[in-house]
């Protein structure tokens, strides 16, 4: 970031302080509401001088520190149930395949790398449900074919903008805020 305080802050600028504080909580130097707090403060930011008691007492994460796991990510199922849930680094780009079986992901307690993601749902002869955050604004730009597709849409909230992506046959795909009509165990 710059030196010039007064210097309008870029999506860019908040990414970056929110990788630090994603990268603060993952090793514990910040708790879960802590977390929350900070980022929620990052993202409406109008000014690099606001960002910068966001992370001042945390330690600097260099870009090239990041895991490649920040930016891209599969979770596979293949005739098997596999459930992702807690306290977990997410993704910028997700990309979600189950193939005869069951994924569950849970983004409600997740550390969520930036102010949007892209969550790609491929589904065949498969269950494949998603939790997102309470604030998040979901956009669906999916499909499906022989199969149920219900994607809850978009909030008022100013939360992450969660974007779902992908096809799915003979399979059904729950994206949600809540555990209506599934659960997580």
């Amino acid at each position: 970031m710059t030196d010039d305080p007064d210097l309008r802050a870029s999506d860019a600028d908040r990414d970056r302080v929110a990788a630090v504080l994603g990268e603060a909580l993952a090793t514990g130097r910040l708790t879960s509401v802590e977390h929350a707090d900070r980022l929620e403060v990052a993202y409406t930011a109008k000014t690099v001088g606001e960002l910068v008691p966001i992370t001042r007492d945390l330690p600097e994460v260099s870009v090239s520190n990041l895991p490649v796991a920040v930016e891209q990510q599969v979770i596979d199922s293949k005739f098997s149930k596999i459930v992702r849930k807690g306290r977990w680094v997410a993704s910028r780009h997700t990309r979600l395949s189950a193939r005869f079986g069951a994924l569950i992901i849970d983004l409600s307690e997740a550390v969520l790398p930036g102010r949007e993601i892209t969550i790609e749902t491929n589904a065949w002869f498969s269950k494949l449900i998603v939790r997102v955050p309470d604030n998040a604004h979901v956009i669906d730009e999916g499909g499906s074919m022989f199969g149920k597709r219900n994607v809850t849409g978009g909030s008022q909230a100013d939360g992450p903008l969660i974007r779902v992506t992908g096809k799915s046959k003979f399979s059904k795909v729950i994206v949600s805020r809540g555990m209506d009509d599934w659960n997580l165990h």
